[in-house]
């Protein structure tokens, strides 16, 4: 008999941010959107930036801002998303993280602008982070109304 849920992780690189039992988990990999449901074959994916979406079992949707790393679905049932970091949408001040976002797109262009052909890495990263958060922010606002 095929299971009926997954048994679904999610791990930064500071705490566990989420663990439970859940339906359908929705990300973005460098590859496109992928859709896991129980029963999918084995998988390991590259994260882009995004908000990954956790259909719990209890019928709530958890949606989580990660800034890259890997999903795995494991043999079973078993799925983990590792990110360097990773927040849950109601943990994520919508006005927060849009300003970090256009603090950080003001200095991008502005580096470009100067004519700086070497890009700083740490600044991409503060870039797409924020970027996953205002995604995650307006998904959970969008959820829950």
């Amino acid at each position: 008999m095929a299971e009926k849920t997954l048994k679904v992780l999610v791990v930064s690189a500071e705490r566990e941010v989420w663990n439970g039992d859940a339906h359908q988990i929705m990300a973005r990999t460098t590859e496109g959107e992928i859709g896991i449901l129980p029963g999918h074959e084995p998988f390991l994916g590259v994260l882009a930036p995004c908000a990954v979406e956790v259909f719990a079992v209890d019928g709530n949707r958890e949606v989580v801002a990660v800034d890259g790393g890997f999903i795995s679905v494991e043999p079973g049932r078993h799925v983990s998303v590792l990110s360097e970091f990773a927040k849950l949408g109601h943990e994520i001040t919508l006005e927060e993280a849009e300003k970090e976002l256009y603090k950080a797109r003001e200095e991008l262009e502005s580096a470009a602008n100067e004519g700086f052909t070497n890009r700083d890495p740490e600044l991409e990263v503060r870039y797409e982070r924020a970027s996953a958060q205002v995604r995650a922010a307006r998904r959970h606002q969008e959820i829950t109304g």
